[in-house]
């Protein structure tokens, strides 16, 4: 930034010093003055003019090497961040608004830089060389200056507070509009199978009149910024040309032909540089927004604490809950109320009830997603307060009810974060999942794209790649959410004999709809209202006819 500026104050010199030169030429005109004289302020100039092109280039390259590392710097800085803030806070925010703040307002910031900063250096140059010229040659004149910057300031404080008001209201629209947008490209499948194309509009449309609305509301005050700004420069520069012509022609001061020429450029210039200043208030305020919108996020107070805890270097899959309960934010319970469990490493435990049972809270303050509200978790005896989760986590491998997959080939996928593994390692993982047959059939094999979220592959063609991306991890710890209840029989029975590899040795925690697929588990934990009803096998809790004999009674007819 310093070369920038070093090299922006010398290629700017023509601006300022260029009003010397035409007023010297024109007093030498006056005064019936040599041509080689002339010449030689001619000479001067061209040299003057020259130096701007490598100067120019010098600058550019500088500044804008700091402007986009500036950019760079904040996208990293916001991924960093958000991949420490809780889940609780992206469950919180939509995520159309957290890519408006990546994209959109890094963005404004960038162009906030590029198109203020040169203005504002432009202006300073012109100012100090406009003072320190008129000062040895017109001081008597450095009053009439003195007007310009305080009118400029003055306006610019007038209409600080309206601007800032109207830019966040516009970007809270446009970030409520991105939320809108996102939610309804989801949601294309369930509009068009009821037939809701027109209400889906309506909702955008509602949305984006807002955006409209409030989008004016801000280019009106940035139209009384621009006029305001332009006429008050204007009358400035005009009478600084009345006066400079006045002094001249009464003698109140000794001013010749070329210095009321000079003094009514420099003012010319100042005023207009001050008037762009001016007109660039929307989008300083856009930017400024812009950059309260990403402290949102890098201010944050919702992280996942890890600094500092103990790294996890070696995982055997003991898990234990001691009265564990949690409650959600704002909520009036428990989602898990007092849950004591001892899970030995490499068993299997599954965890069934109805919806809003706690099944799923369970796996997440497993995961350390949510903590305790009481009680402690323990991981081979060590309670996870004390825990970096992230080293923790490496030996965790998840496989969700709906796969995610990124836009992205098979092996890319499966791989996910494992720079060191082998295509051998991948091919095996992929026929333990029972996928490799399909993937060594796709057009490109390994290196096949699979679309955005996996569009070009079927659900169990998906979910058998879920499971092969946790197969190459090899984890100690396998958490099962519904895995298999979004399938076809013939995909399901495909993905149980994959999931059944994966479970071999491994501490497993399950949760399921379907109690076909956790017959051979372990131990079967039945949840109601986040407690503990009933657990045992499978033909204990058969034996015992309690609830779990009601649910299987109810999805098979029989007892």
């Amino acid at each position: 930034m310093l070369l920038a500026v070093t090299a922006f104050t010398l290629k700017e010199v023509p601006l300022w010093f260029l009003p010397v030169v035409t007023a010297a030429i024109i007093d030498l005109v006056a005064a019936d003055g040599s041509v080689t004289a002339v010449l030689g302020w001619f000479a001067v100039a061209a040299l003057l003019l020259a130096q701007n092109y490598p100067n120019h280039l010098i600058y550019t390259r500088n500044f804008m090497t700091v402007v986009r590392d500036t950019g760079a710097d904040l996208r990293n800085a916001l991924a960093d961040r958000l991949q420490s803030l809780s889940i609780g806070y992206h469950t919180r925010t939509s995520s159309s608004i957290v890519q408006t703040k990546l994209v959109r307002d890094v963005e404004n910031v960038e162009l906030m830089l590029q198109q203020f900063t040169h203005p504002l250096l432009s202006a300073t140059m012109v100012l100090i060389g406009a003072i320190a010229m008129t000062a040895i040659a017109v001081p008597q004149f450095l009053p009439v200056y003195a007007l310009a910057v305080p009118i400029a300031i003055g306006l610019r404080a007038g209409l600080r507070r309206r601007s800032r008001i109207r830019n966040e209201k516009f970007r809270r629209e446009m970030e409520h509009f991105a939320a809108r947008a996102g939610e309804m490209a989801s949601l294309i499948p369930v509009t068009r199978a009821h037939g809701l194309e027109q209400t889906a509009v309506s909702r955008v449309a509602s949305s984006a009149e807002n955006v409209r609305r409030a989008g004016l509301h801000l280019d009106m005050l940035n139209g009384h910024v621009a006029s305001i700004s332009w006429v008050t420069m204007q009358l400035l520069g005009a009478s600084c040309l009345m006066l400079a012509a006045t002094f001249s022609l009464t003698g109140m001061l000794a001013i010749t032909p070329g210095e009321v020429v000079l003094l009514s450029t420099y003012f010319t210039l100042l005023t207009q540089g001050l008037a762009q200043l001016m007109m660039l208030i929307p989008v300083g305020a856009r930017g400024l927004e812009s950059v309260r919108s990403i402290s949102e996020v890098l201010e944050e107070p919702d992280i996942e604490q890890n600094a500092g805890k103990d790294d996890v270097g070696v995982v055997e899959g003991r898990l234990t809950l001691e009265n564990v309960s949690h409650r959600y934010p704002e909520a009036e319970t428990d989602a898990v109320q007092e849950v004591s469990l001892d899970i030995e490493s490499g068993t299997t435990v599954a965890f069934v009830g109805p919806s809003g049972s706690g099944k799923s809270t369970l796996l997440n303050l497993v995961l350390g997603f949510v903590r305790p509200t009481s009680g402690r978790i323990l991981l081979d005896g060590v309670d996870m307060q004390r825990l970096d989760l992230r080293t923790a986590r490496r030996f965790i491998s998840v496989v969700p009810q709906e796969s995610v997959l990124f836009e992205g080939t098979v092996r890319e996928n499966v791989a996910y974060g494992m720079r060191d593994a082998d295509e051998e390692r991948i091919v095996r993982a992929l026929r333990d999942a029972n996928a490799w047959r399909f993937v060594r059939d796709l057009p490109d094999g390994l290196d096949t794209v699979v679309g955005e979220r996996g569009a070009r592959l079927s659900g169990g063609q998906r979910q058998r790649l879920a499971i092969a991306r946790a197969l190459v991890r090899d984890p100690r710890i396998l958490l099962l959410d519904e895995a298999t209840s979004a399938l076809d029989p013939e995909a399901e029975e495909l993905v149980k004999e994959a999931l059944d590899r994966l479970m071999l040795g491994r501490t497993t925690l399950v949760v399921a709809h379907r109690l076909s697929t956790i017959r051979r588990a372990d131990r079967i934990v039945v949840l109601d209202n986040g407690r503990i009803l009933e657990e045992g096998s499978h033909n204990e809790l058969l034996e015992e006819a309690g609830r779990y004999a009601q649910m299987h009674m109810t999805q098979t007819g029989i007892l």
